[in-house]
């Protein structure tokens, strides 16, 4: 059976054509007026009859997510509640309070928490006098406070802690407004681990259990109480790269609860997930329609849930549509604006695509969600449509065109959410609701409420404009077809390839989840030789660096214009080639695909970033003086300079060496790693052919030992540029200086001890996702991959329970293969040399992860591997290697940052906490180049994140920042007396 990403558009098209289709499909099908008439006097009786003060509209209008205060309380929402030592509390609480102004809320606080402690205007802190309250209160009476708070606003948008106690809440509800129905929502975040996607299953079984108990059997599945189920739960590795696998196991997992629903007459609804698992969704939920049609076909209860922000959802629903009459079925759809569109933007950015997957413009969004209300109708032998939506135009215009259609449907709103306006709309007794219900543990609302708040606190939000009478009728009613219209609204958000202006384009990249975007690249891999680089000796090297001392003052003398185009024409010739490039450094250097597409990126980025930097810095520059004299200082290259790069970055950090070089007017020596010498040998190939002279760019492809120890000792090399190891860069740093001439200049980037701090306010799902990625992507073989995991004590043993659980989900093996995370390490003595490291581990510290397998049948393969040792310090150098070492850390985080301070060396840290001030007070005390919080700990971005550093880290600036061409360069001042002819005419004129 063909995939679905085989029948549904592309999802990265421009907007503008996509948005012209939606507004065309509706044309006469909607009278947006009328709509606004009849919406008109429920938002009126709203407004004179507002719901109660903990209701979302009456949150947001007290603290709007865009002030200080709001964005306080949403961050102790989303992180007080899983605090488990009272010492982070305290700091978490002072730290979000301390930096807003609640002087002019207290009463919505004291209401919110009146059944706890009550909080009047001096029970909380101010910015000035944070410090004082804390003091006079006790700080754990302001934080009993605020957790009351943050409790009491759980219990909002929470319909109940378990199944049981949200079924009483839903029979309360119904006795208050008849004829509600309920879908109920699991809370919890995608498993990680094995265990928790079989935790999961058991909570979604136990639940459909419990509603079957209270369903009627012989009505029909919409007129019952359903569950709505999130896949990424109930699989740990959801995601396309491992299709097949998900395949095998999900889908007989979700068919168990697709067999109870349709037993006790339920629906059961898959909720959606990002763009990138579209295709993956799609791909089960055809599966399982399939067993549907053949097991229980009577069963009308299966859907799931369609996002009209994704600029390709009305072909969504034409394809589910199809689905439904292939099988004979009908579907429940519930059509939803979307729930992750900053992260949607963000992966379009950082994934460098052609366009975004989703609107750029809420009224964009909502003219989607219009036109797929319509195609939901028209498909109605298909589809059993439901319409989630707090906008009251929205309901109106659905209304409007249900009524022209004669279609059953029904319209759906969040517990907590929208009950001002569905007061109103459920007068009418013939329109029916669901209410979509989170159930779980208050401390699991987390990502939730955020989401919520996030998705509703915006200042263009309906929700949020409706308890804003200053907004007119007119205004929160305006047709969003005629904000639509051409010329009504520009965006000022980039598409990806504009993201740095219009002076460097960002490099394109692809996205591996689309079947079409992979394909080049799979074909390139099957046709691609690695050719064989021939090696130079040391005998060599006097005349090469002969040719590129006198190649020098040519390419010196050319226009820094003219060199920067050469390297911008090697960028383009290398996007061009970006399938051969990335298929030879999965050949050669053993990369995983989306490490090769992001080399070869990277390597486009170095060459565009470094030609507009060049013209930047070496524009002369004119400097202050006495009158009837000029100063210029200018820079000009130094002469022939070695360039010696890595394996590990065989094609971005040889490329970036290069660039930078040739850029300031310098000839090159490359020498790259013995490893991968046919990549570099394809770079400087574009490089030549673009326009740099045969001698002004010269490979030497050889050992270190050998060929660099040469090129290094060589009389006339200006300077010396190296990638590696901390040994390695002391030799060179020797040679160097027991030269005599002049002194050679040493930019040197070196490895370290990496070391990632996590507190109690860190949420484990995104630690687990940030280590995984740190330590064991590119199988640990990155400068700046994470090699000591320090832990607070408090969360340890959860943090490693799900770190353990999610590498042992890893899958070691060919990197060609899409499905591979980690391929082997790059050769024999790089495997020699972390297996001895590994033995003294076992002998020292206490394994958390299997062994690596005895034999495999692909050579050099180290799989993830975690040892928790006593102390910071008994980490002592760097495993080049997939292998994480973990610690166990109380008291001062500050203490722990000057331990690992004491390590001696370190590129990067993470730092994984929710309180601020903390944050930037340890990347103030930290000694390494690169500080990440709350993100992973590798892939700088040239211009971005530049990389590297000065002092323990190396001798060099960061690579890809506003400072690394100046040590490339020489400084040249040039003054000229102008009075020497004739006198100074500029004074006397003026």
């Amino acid at each position: 059976m063909p995939r679905t990403a085989d029948r549904l558009p592309f999802p990265y098209r421009p907007e503008a054509g996509v948005l012209a289709q939606r507004l065309s499909a509706l044309h006469g099908a909607l009278d947006w007026d009328a709509a606004a008439a009849h919406a008109a006097p429920w938002v009126q009786a709203v407004r004179q009859h507002p719901p109660p003060f903990w209701a979302m509209e009456s949150l947001l209008r007290e603290y709007p997510i865009s002030s200080a205060e709001g964005l306080a309380l949403m961050r102790l929402a989303e992180a007080l509640l899983r605090v488990p030592d009272a010492e982070t509390a305290i700091a978490l609480t002072a730290d979000q309070l301390g930096r807003a102004d609640f002087d002019g809320h207290a009463s919505t606080l004291a209401r919110l928490s009146s059944s706890a402690i009550a909080l009047s205007r001096h029970f909380l802190p101010t910015a000035d006098a944070e410090p004082g309250v804390m003091a006079r209160l006790g700080a754990r009476t302001v934080v009993a406070a605020a957790l009351r708070a943050v409790q009491l606003l759980g219990r909002q948008f929470v319909l109940g802690q378990t199944i049981a106690e949200g079924m009483k809440e839903a029979g309360a509800a119904r006795q208050r407004q008849a004829h509600l129905r309920f879908s109920y929502d699991m809370l919890g975040e995608g498993a990680r681990t094995e265990a928790d996607a079989l935790r999961y299953l058991a909570s979604y079984r136990h639940a459909i259990a419990a509603i079957a108990h209270g369903a009627d059997r012989a009505r029909h599945p919409a007129q019952n109480d359903g569950i709505s189920i999130k896949l990424s739960a109930l699989h740990p590795r959801y995601e396309d790269a491992q299709h097949d696998r998900v395949m095998r196991e999900l889908v007989p997992r979700v068919w168990t609860l697709c067999e109870a629903a349709a037993a006790a007459g339920l629906n059961l609804t898959i909720d959606a997930e990002e763009v990138d698992r579209l295709e993956l969704s799609l791909d089960v939920f055809d599966a399982l329609a399939a067993r549907v049609a053949r097991e229980c076909p009577q069963w009308q209860g299966f859907g799931l849930a369609l996002q009209a922000y994704q600029t390709r959802a009305v072909e969504l629903v034409e394809h589910v549509a199809a689905l439904a009459r292939r099988h004979r079925l009908r579907f429940m759809c519930r059509l939803v604006k979307g729930a992750y569109w900053d992260a949607e933007i963000k992966r379009a950015q950082e994934l460098g695509l052609p366009a975004y997957p989703v609107f750029k413009q809420k009224p964009h969004t909502d003219v989607s969600y219009l036109a797929c209300a319509h195609a939901l109708l028209d498909a109605s032998d298909a589809i059993y449509p439901q319409f989630a939506t707090h906008n009251a135009g929205t309901i109106a215009a659905i209304l409007q065109m249900a009524g022209r259609h004669g279609t059953p449907f029904e319209l759906q709103r969040l517990h907590g959410m929208g009950e001002g306006i569905y007061r109103e709309v459920l007068k009418n007794p013939a329109v029916s609701c669901r209410v979509y219900a989170p159930v779980g543990a208050h401390r699991d609302l987390l990502a939730y409420l955020v989401r919520r708040l996030l998705e509703n606190g915006a200042n263009s939000s309906f929700v949020h404009q409706l308890a804003d009478e200053s907004v007119g009728m007119d205004e929160l009613l305006v047709s969003p077809l005629l904000r639509s219209s051409p010329g009504a609204h520009v965006s000022t958000l980039p598409l990806p390839p504009a993201l740095y202006g219009d002076t460097r384009p960002n490099s394109l990249g692809l996205d591996l989840a689309v079947v079409a975007q992979r394909e080049p690249l799979l074909a390139a891999h099957a046709a691609l030789h690695v050719p064989t680089v021939p090696e130079a000796s040391a005998a060599d090297v006097p005349a090469s660096v002969a040719r590129a001392v006198r190649a020098f003052g040519g390419w010196s003398h050319t226009p820094v214009a003219e060199r920067a185009a050469v390297l911008r024409r090697t960028a383009d010739a290398m996007q061009g080639q970006l399938p051969t490039l990335c298929a030879l450094l999965v050949k050669e250097a053993h990369k995983g695909w989306a490490d090769a597409v992001s080399e070869v990126r990277e390597a486009i980025d170095f060459l565009r970033y470094y030609a507009n930097d060049a013209e930047r810095v070496m524009a002369p520059q004119t400097l202050p003086g006495p009158t009837g004299e000029s100063n210029t200082l200018r820079l000009e290259g130094r002469g022939a300079w070695v360039c010696i790069s890595p394996w590990n970055f065989p094609l971005a950090i040889f490329t970036g060496q290069v660039a930078a070089a040739l850029a300031t007017g310098n000839s090159v020596l490359a020498k790259p790693a013995e490893q991968t010498p046919a990549i570099a040998l394809e770079a400087v190939r574009l490089l030549h052919a673009a326009g740099v002279p045969a001698d002004a760019l010269q490979l030497l492809h050889g050992p270190g030992e050998t060929v660099g120890a040469a090129l290094v000792a060589q009389p006339g090399i200006a300077g010396v540029v190296f990638t590696g190891s901390t040994p390695v860069a002391k030799l060179i740093q020797r040679a160097l200086a027991a030269k005599d001439g002049p002194i050679v200049p040493l930019i040197a980037e070196t490895g370290g001890i990496n070391a990632m701090l996590v507190d109690s306010t860190a949420l484990p799902e995104q630690v687990a996702d940030a280590v995984l990625q740190s330590a064991f992507r590119s199988a640990g073989q990155r400068c700046s991959a994470l090699r000591l995991l320090c832990v607070h004590e408090a969360v340890a043993d959860g943090v490693i329970h799900m770190i353990r659980g999610a590498a042992q989900e890893l899958v070691a093996g060919n990197p060609a293969e899409l499905s591979t995370d980690l391929g082997p390490v790059i050769d024999a003595e790089a495997f020699d040399g972390i297996a001895q490291q590994l033995q003294h581990l076992h002998g020292h510290a206490r394994p958390l992860l299997p062994s690596a397998p005895s034999a495999s049948a692909l050579p050099h393969l180290v799989v993830p591997q975690m040892f928790e040792v006593n102390d910071v310090a008994d980490v002592k150098t760097e495993i080049f290697g997939p292998v994480l070492q973990v610690v166990r850390w109380r008291g001062d985080p500050m203490a722990v940052v000057q331990q690992i301070n004491a390590l001696g060396y370190g590129l990067t840290l993470g730092i994984q906490t929710r309180i601020d001030s903390r944050a930037l007070a340890l990347a103030a005390a930290a000694r390494v180049g690169n500080v990440y919080v709350s993100r992973n700990m590798i892939g700088a971005v040239v211009g971005v994140q530049p990389f590297g550093g000065e002092g323990l880290s190396g001798t060099g600036p960061k690579a890809g920042g506003p400072h690394y061409l100046q040590r490339f360069c020489a400084e040249q001042t040039l003054t000229i007396n102008t009075t020497a002819a004739g006198g100074n005419v500029a004074l006397f004129t003026a």
